[in-house]
C-alpha cells in the first residue's frame, strides 16, 4: 500500500563516472592504512589500560564514598518544615525523601477539610470516604496498603480539584480474632484462660493489646502517606460509636426487625461462639479423607468424605429400614425417619416406628413429599432437627422433638445416652459406627463428594445447633436496598462485583447477630425474671431492650405490670459487623445530627476488597437505608485480592505475607525469619514460613519507599479479582522515582538563579515545536489522568503519568531542549524553554502527587513559585485538567514524524554497530519538510546519541555512497554513512552465520509441518506457534539477504 513505511536495507552506490584509483595510488593508499591500523592499536592499547585504570580508580573512589555516607538521619524537628537551602543529594533515598513530611502536613491542618470563608462546602463539591477499619489484631498487611494507596490517590485527586475532602480513619474492634488472638497470647504466657481471669479482667487486657497495636496500625498508615483527618478518628468501641450501636440494636427491636428465637446456628467448639454463613468455608471433598480437627490429639484423624449407611429396626417385626448419613453420631438426636408418601416400598410402614438401638425411644416412620427423594439412596431419610437445617424444617411442619446432643465445648451431654454421653463429638463418631457393627446394624460406608463446613477463623469443623439467639430479619432490609440499587442510587464496580450483589441480595437469610463472646459490645438486651412465673428464655416477649439500664428498667416495669422481678443482660455481644455495619454514619457522629453528619452524609464512595462485599458493604447499605434513610455512599469500588508472585492467597504459615513496611525500608532474609517468632504459629508452621520466604526472598526484600509501593499498587489495579504481587516490580518503580529525582535535579540546572517563572502557564504563542509538541503532550496527559481516575482506571492512569515522564518529558524534551539552553542559543529561545520546563516540571510533578505524595512534594517544594503564588504545599496545589490553551495538534504531527526519524536513525546506527560521528541525511519532497526537518537539526543530533551531523536533502544525488537506509514515509526516507564506518568482511561474515542458522531451523519447521498426518496428530495451539516460528524465520532470513547484499556492494 502506498501509505505503508516500507523497510529498504540498501546502499548508495558509488556513482557512475568517477576515475578508478592507479595500482601506485593503492599500494601508498594500502600502506598509509598499515600504519594507521598499528597507530590506532597502540593506541586502543594505552586507551584501555588508561580506561581500565580510570574504571579501577573509579570503583575505588565510589566505594571509598559510599563507606563515608552515614545513614540518613531526620534532623527537622517534628511538624517543622524541611530544609530544603542545601544542594540536593547526590541520588534518591526514599528514606531521606520521605522524612518529615507527613509530619508537616499534618502540623498544617492540610488533611482537613477545607471550606468557604462563610463555613460551607465549596462549590465544587465535596468528596467524603470512610477509610474501612482494620482489625486491632496485629498490623496492617500489603493489602491494606492497596485500599490506602487507592483511597488516598482518590483523595488528594478531588482534593487537588478544589473540593472539600474527608478521609475518616478509624479501627475495628474485630470482636473474635481479637479475643481469640488475645486468649492465645496469654495462654502461652501465662498458662491462664480468660477463665481465670474472668470478664472485666480479661476486658483489660483486650484494651492494652488494643492501645499497643492501635498505635502500630497507625504508625503503618501514616508511613503509607495517607491524608487521613485525625482529628476524626474513630473506633468501634469508643463512646460515640458504642452509643450509635446501641441505638441500632434497640431501633432495630423497636421496629420489629430484631427478634429473638431458638434455631439453628453455627457453631464453632473452638472459638465457642456463633457464626455468621458468612463466616464458615465450605471445604471441598472429592471422596473419603482423613483430617486432623482442632482441638484434638495432632496424631487423631477422622473419617469424612463419606456416607455411612446403617439399619434400624422396625417396632414389632423383623423388619429393618436402612438409611444414610455422612454424620452417623448425629443418629443419637434422631426423632423421625421420613419416607415419599407415594413410595410402594414403605406404604406399609406409616404411621409405624423405629426402635432406637441405643437409646430408649421409638423413632416415628413419616411421610415428607419435600424431603425425600424417591430416586436417592434407600428413599427412607432420618431426621435429626436439631442438628441439621432441613432436618430443622421437616421436625416444625411435623412437630417433632427437637433434642440437642452437644454441650458448647464439643462434648455429648445426657440426651447421647450413657454409653457416649461425655464423650468429644468425632470420637462418638467412631463409637457409634462400632456400636452398629456390634449390634449387627451397619451396612456399608461408601466414598460421598462433599462439603465440609469450616470455621474461617479457627479451622474447626462448624456444627449445626440450637441456641436461642437474636436475630435479624433481612428480608425488607433486602427488598429495599434492591430497590435503591435498581433506580441507580448505588453504583457498584466491577460489573462482575454488582451481579453477585443482586444474587446474594435476593437469596439473603436472617443474620444471626449474637456472639458467645467477652470482647464488644454487650447486647442491650434484658430478660426480665417475674416472681412466680416460668418463662421461657427464647420468647421476645419475655426480654426488653434499652439503651441504657435506666430505660430497660422502665419497660420491664410495664412487661411485670406490677410483680417483683430482675433484670439479667444477655451475657453474649453483638456480631462484629453489626457494629461496623453503621461505619459510615456513626463515624460523622451518627444518631445525634452533627455538622458532619449534615455536611458529609451520605458519603462519596466505599472502596474496599471485593471479598467483603457481604460481609460488610452489604450490611452498610441495609442499615443505613433503614436507620438513616438514604444509601450511606453512591458507590461501592471493589479492589482485587492481592496474591503472591505465584498466585497463592497470602496466609501466616506460607511465610509470604508482607508487611507493607518491610516494603518500603527493606528487610534481610534473617529479619524476616525472625518476624514470625511474632505471630501465633508454631515451631512446625515457622519452618514451612521459613522455607517459603527463602524462596520468595533469598536477599530479603529491597528497599523500595512509600512512592514506588503506592504507584506499583495502583499499576495493578485494572478491574481483575486478584493481583500476583512481585515485589521486584515494586523495586522498578523506585527506580522510576529515581529517574524524577534525577532528571529534576538536571532540570534545574537549567533553571539559573535569574530565571523567574512566568505568572501564568499559558503559551506565549512563541514556543518551538518540540515546546508544542511536550506542551500538547502535557495537557493530553492531564486529560487522560482525570477521565482515569473518574472512570477508577488506576491502571491506565498510572500509565499515562510514567509514560509522560519517563518517554516524553525525559526522554525526549529535556534531551531536546539542551541545545536550546545552551550558550549559542538565542535568550528569546532560552527563555521560552525555560519556561516550557518549568511547567512540564510544576504540572508534571502536581500529575503524579495523589500517586507518590512524598518524592513530588520534595521536587516541587525545590521549584521556584509563579509571582503572586502562595500555595504553600503541593498537595494544596490545583491538578491540571485539560486546558485548550495548550492544544498543539499540528506540532504533534510535526514532532511525532521528526522522532519518528530520529528513532528510525538509531536503528540503523544499532543495525550497523554505529556509535560515534554518526552523519544523518534525511531525504525528503516539499518545502514544508525541508522547513520541518531543519529547523529541528539541532535537536535531532541532541536526540542522536552518537550523531555528528545531520544533513536534510531533497535529490538523492546529494546523498554520499556507502549508506545504509531506511524508508520511513512515502516522502521521507533516513540515511546513515556506514562506508567506511564498519567492517564489511566481519558484517558479511556475521550476516552468514546468523544466515545458516535461520536456515537450518526453517528446515526443521518445514519438515514436521510437512509431515502427513501433521493437521490431524499435531494439537492447534502447537500448530500455530510453528507457524508463528516459520514465519518469523521467514522474515529474519529476508531482512539478512539484504543486509548482506548490501555489505558486498560496499566492499
Amino acid at each position: 500500500m502506498a501509505d505503508s513505511p516500507v523497510t529498504s536495507g540498501t546502499s548508495t552506490p558509488v556513482p557512475e563516472g568517477a576515475a578508478a584509483p592507479s595500482k601506485n595510488e593503492e599500494k601508498k593508499k594500502a600502506k598509509r592504512l598499515e600504519k594507521e591500523a598499528k597507530f590506532a592499536a597502540k593506541a586502543a592499547q594505552k586507551a584501555a589500560a588508561a580506561s581500565s585504570g580510570d574504571k579501577k580508580a573509579k570503583t575505588e573512589k565510589e566505594r571509598v564514598k559510599k563507606e563515608e555516607e552515614a545513614p540518613f538521619v531526620n534532623t527537622t524537628p517534628k511538624g517543622e518544615k524541611k530544609d530544603l537551602s542545601q544542594p540536593m543529594a547526590s541520588g534518591y533515598n526514599p528514606i531521606a525523601v520521605e522524612a518529615a513530611w507527613y509530619e508537616w502536613w499534618e502540623a498544617q491542618g492540610f488533611f482537613r477539610p477545607q471550606f468557604t470563608p462563610e463555613g460551607e462546602i465549596k462549590p465544587e463539591g465535596r468528596f467524603v470516604i470512610s477509610f474501612p477499619p482494620p482489625n486491632v489484631t496485629g498490623s496492617l498487611h500489603i493489602g491494606h496498603a492497596l485500599t490506602v494507596a487507592i483511597q488516598d490517590t482518590l483523595v488528594r485527586w478531588n482534593r487537588m480539584l478544589g473540593k472539600t475532602t474527608v478521609w475518616v480513619p478509624g479501627y475495628d474492634h474485630a470482636g473474635i480474632s481479637t479475643q481469640s488472638v488475645v486468649e492465645k497470647r496469654l495462654f502461652n504466657a501465662t498458662g491462664q484462660t480468660r477463665h481465670d481471669l474472668g470478664r472485666e479482667n480479661f476486658i483489660e487486657k483486650v484494651w492494652e493489646w488494643k492501645e499497643d497495636y492501635q498505635s502500630r496500625i497507625t504508625n503503618q498508615m501514616r508511613r503509607l502517606g495517607g491524608s487521613f483527618d485525625w482529628d476524626r478518628v474513630a473506633f468501634t468501641m469508643d463512646e460515640t460509636r458504642y452509643k450509635a450501636v446501641m441505638e441500632n440494636f434497640c431501633r432495630l427491636y423497636e421496629d420489629g426487625i430484631i427478634y429473638r428465637a431458638n434455631r439453628l446456628v453455627n457453631w464453632c467448639v473452638r472459638m465457642n461462639t456463633t457464626l455468621s454463613n458468612l463466616e464458615v468455608d465450605q471445604k471441598q471433598l472429592n471422596g473419603r479423607t482423613l483430617l486432623n480437627v482442632p482441638g484434638y490429639d495432632l496424631k487423631e484423624k477422622f473419617e469424612f468424605g463419606v456416607i455411612v449407611s446403617f439399619a434400624y429396626p422396625i417396632d414389632g417385626s423383623d423388619e429393618k429400614i436402612i438409611v444414610a448419613t455422612t454424620r452417623p453420631e448425629t443418629m443419637l438426636g434422631d426423632t423421625a425417619i421420613a419416607v415419599h408418601p407415594d413410595d410402594p416400598r414403605y406404604k406399609h410402614l406409616h404411621g409405624k416406628f423405629a426402635v432406637h438401638p441405643f437409646l430408649d425411644r421409638k423413632i416415628p416412620i413419616i411421610t415428607d413429599s419435600i424431603v425425600v427423594d424417591m430416586s436417592f439412596g434407600t428413599g427412607a431419610v432420618k431426621i435429626t432437627p436439631a442438628h441439621d437445617p432441613n432436618d430443622y424444617e421437616v421436625g416444625v411442619r411435623h412437630n417433632l422433638p427437637f433434642i440437642s446432643l452437644m454441650n458448647d465445648d464439643g462434648t455429648y451431654n445426657d440426651n447421647a445416652g450413657p454409653q457416649f454421653k461425655g464423650m468429644k463429638r468425632f470420637h462418638v463418631r467412631v463409637a457409634v459406627v462400632k456400636a452398629l457393627q456390634d449390634k449387627g446394624l451397619y451396612v456399608e460406608t461408601k466414598d460421598n463428594p462433599m462439603q465440609i463446613p469450616i470455621c474461617s477463623k479457627s479451622g474447626d469443623v462448624i456444627e449445626q445447633v440450637l441456641k436461642p439467639q437474636w436475630w435479624v430479619n433481612c428480608q425488607p432490609l433486602a427488598e429495599e436496598a434492591l430497590k435503591r440499587t435498581r433506580a441507580g442510587e448505588l453504583l457498584i464496580q466491577p460489573k462482575q462485583s454488582e451481579s453477585e450483589w443482586y444474587r446474594w441480595l435476593e437469596g439473603l437469610q436472617d443474620w444471626c447477630i449474637s456472639r458467645q463472646l467477652w470482647w464488644g459490645h454487650r447486647i442491650p438486651a434484658y430478660f426480665v425474671r417475674i416472681e412466680g412465673q416460668q418463662q421461657d428464655n427464647a420468647d421476645t416477649k419475655n426480654w426488653v431492650v434499652g439503651r441504657t439500664l435506666e430505660e430497660a428498667t422502665e419497660r420491664a416495669k410495664k412487661l411485670a405490670n406490677g410483680a417483683n422481678f430482675t433484670l439479667e443482660q444477655d451475657e453474649d455481644v453483638l456480631d462484629t459487623w453489626f457494629s461496623s455495619g453503621i461505619w459510615p454514619f456513626s463515624t460523622l457522629g451518627w444518631p445525634e445530627e452533627t455538622p458532619d453528619f449534615k455536611n458529609f452524609y451520605p458519603t462519596s464512595i466505599l472502596e474496599t476488597g471485593w471479598d467483603i462485599l457481604f460481609f460488610w458493604v452489604a450490611r452498610m447499605v441495609l442499615l443505613g437505608i433503614h436507620l438513616t434513610g438514604k444509601v450511606p455512599f453512591a458507590e461501592v469500588l471493589c479492589h482485587a485480592m492481592i496474591r503472591d508472585a505465584h498466585g497463592r492467597k497470602m496466609s501466616k504459615s506460607l511465610g509470604n505475607v508482607i508487611d507493607p513496611i518491610d516494603v518500603i525500608q527493606g528487610l534481610d532474609l534473617e529479619a524476616l525469619h525472625q518476624k514470625l517468632y511474632d505471630g501465633n504459629l508454631d515451631e512446625k508452621e515457622i519452618n514451612k514460613a521459613k522455607a517459603g520466604q527463602k524462596k520468595d526472598f533469598p536477599k530479603g526484600i529491597p528497599q523500595c519507599g512509600t512512592d514506588a509501593l503506592r504507584f506499583a499498587l495502583c499499576a495493578y489495579t485494572g478491574g481483575g479479582r486478584d493481583i500476583n504481587l512481585e515485589i521486584l516490580r515494586v523495586e522498578g518503580y523506585r527506580k522510576f522515582c529515581n529517574k524524577i529525582f534525577n532528571a529534576t535535579k538536571f532540570a534545574m540546572l537549567k533553571l539559573d538563579d535569574e530565571f523567574v517563572p512566568e505568572p501564568t502557564a499559558k503559551p506565549t504563542g512563541k514556543e518551538t515545536v518540540v515546546e508544542r509538541w511536550i506542551l500538547h503532550k502535557l495537557n493530553n496527559a492531564a486529560q487522560e489522568i482525570n477521565r482515569d481516575l473518574a472512570e477508577r482506571n488506576f491502571m491506565t492512569a498510572t500509565s499515562a503519568a510514567y509514560n509522560f515522564w519517563l518517554y516524553e518529558l525525559c526522554d525526549v524534551y529535556i534531551e531536546a531542549m539542551k541545545p536550546m539552553t545552551d550558550e549559542s542559543a538565542s535568550p528569546e529561545t532560552r527563555r521560552s524553554a525555560q519556561q516550557t520546563l518549568y511547567t512540564c516540571l510544576d504540572y508534571g510533578l502536581r500529575l503524579l502527587h495523589p500517586f507518590m505524595p512524598f518524592v513530588t512534594e520534595e521536587l516541587w517544594q525545590r521549584l521556584p513559585r509563579r509571582p503572586n503564588d502562595p500555595t504553600p504545599s503541593i498537595m494544596m496545589s490545583s491538578f491540571p485538567t485539560f486546558d485548550s490553551a495548550f492544544v498543539f495538534e499540528e506540532a504533534e504531527k510535526d514532532f511525532d514524524i521528526v522522532f519518528s526519524a530520529i528513532k528510525t536513525g538509531r536503528s540503523l546506527a544499532a543495525q550497523y554497530n554505529l556509535q560515534h560521528d554518526m552523519q544523518l541525511f534525511i531525504k525528503v519532497q516539499d518545502d514544508r519538510e525541508v522547513e520541518l526537518f531543519e529547523s529541528q537539526s539541532r535537536t535531532f543530533v541532541a536526540l542522536s546519541k552518537g550523531c555528528k551531523s545531520l544533513q536534510v536533502v531533497r535529490d538523492v544525488s546529494e546523498i554520499p555512497a556507502g549508506c545504509g537506509s531506511q524508508v520511513l514515509t512515502p516522502s521521507v526516507i533516513v540515511h546513515i554513512l556506514v562506508k567506511g564506518q564498519v567492517d564489511l568482511e566481519a558484517e558479511i561474515v556475521k550476516c552468514d552465520k546468523k544466515l545458516h542458522l535461520a536456515k537450518m531451523n526453517l528446515d526443521k519447521i518445514l519438515k514436521v509441518e510437512q509431515q502427513a498426518d501433521y493437521e490431524e496428530t499435531v494439537p492447534a495451539n502447537v500448530r500455530l506457534a510453528n507457524e508463528e516460528k516459520r514465519k518469523t524465520l521467514e522474515t529474519e532470513i529476508t531482512s539478512l539477504e539484504l543486509s548482506k547484499e548490501m555489505f558486498v556492494k560496499l566492499k
